[in-house]
């Protein structure tokens, strides 16, 4: 995001073992931070306010283990045989990405629209998020993404061996961000202020989500830049 990444990779001169290590760690736990992963939790863990604190955390772990996944299975033939996803897969995997996003998005106009998000709105069982879905949507989001900055990064060790150790730890450590990230939004809105607050807040969340993914998908094809 906005060249932190590389940032982070220029403390390594890719002699130091233990440095190395370090910087796949922090690359990993700055990974969260990207703005399709801010769109894709705060919608996620935003439409299931009952036992928000709790759930976010669960839910988190979940999107962050998918996404370790697929970060893991697509980063290694890249480090192992110099392969790569072809353009268009790749466009199509950010567009998917993008999908997600919109989906979550709209998903959370809709409950807010019903009032299912009021304070003491009757919780609908059939919107809860489950943690199969977050782990889906955390899949979705390894194959496209920025996450390919940090794999091009790991993979430019020398070492293979440490190479695979680094993106082991890239994708552990970026499912930790994940999680401590949702876990985070979660107790935000379990909040004193956020109770009473977030019926309104929830529209501007969900309305900045949707217009970020239309964006993202048309940014994935070139339409438009794609600053970060």
């Amino acid at each position: 995001m906005l060249g932190l990444d590389d940032r982070i990779a220029a403390f390594s001169d890719g002699t130091s073992i233990w440095i190395v290590l370090a910087v796949a760690v922090l690359l990993g736990l700055r990974h969260a931070t990207d703005p399709d992963h801010l769109a894709a939790v705060t919608t996620l863990v935003a439409g299931d306010r009952k036992n928000a604190a709790r759930r976010a955390g669960a839910l988190g772990v979940a999107w962050g283990l998918g996404h370790a996944t697929t970060l893991f299975l697509f980063g290694l033939p890249v480090i192992l045989l110099n392969r790569y996803l072809p353009e268009r897969a790749q466009q199509a995997a950010e567009t998917t990405v993008a999908l997600v996003i919109v989906l979550l998005a709209a998903r959370l106009l809709l409950r807010w629209a019903r009032g299912d998000l009021r304070v003491h709105a009757h919780p609908d069982a059939h919107g809860a998020r489950t943690r199969a879905g977050a782990f889906a949507i955390g899949l979705v989001h390894g194959i496209g993404g920025s996450a390919g900055v940090g794999v091009l990064l790991v993979a430019s060790v020398h070492s293979r061996a440490l190479a695979v150790l680094s993106l082991v730890l890239f994708a552990v450590f970026t499912a930790v961000s994940m999680g401590a990230l949702s876990t985070g939004f979660g107790r935000t809105l379990t909040s004193r202020p956020m109770r009473t607050a977030f019926n309104r807040v929830a529209p501007a969340l969900g309305v900045v989500s949707l217009a970020f993914g239309i964006w993202y998908a048309t940014a994935a094809w070139a339409l438009t830049p794609y600053p970060f």
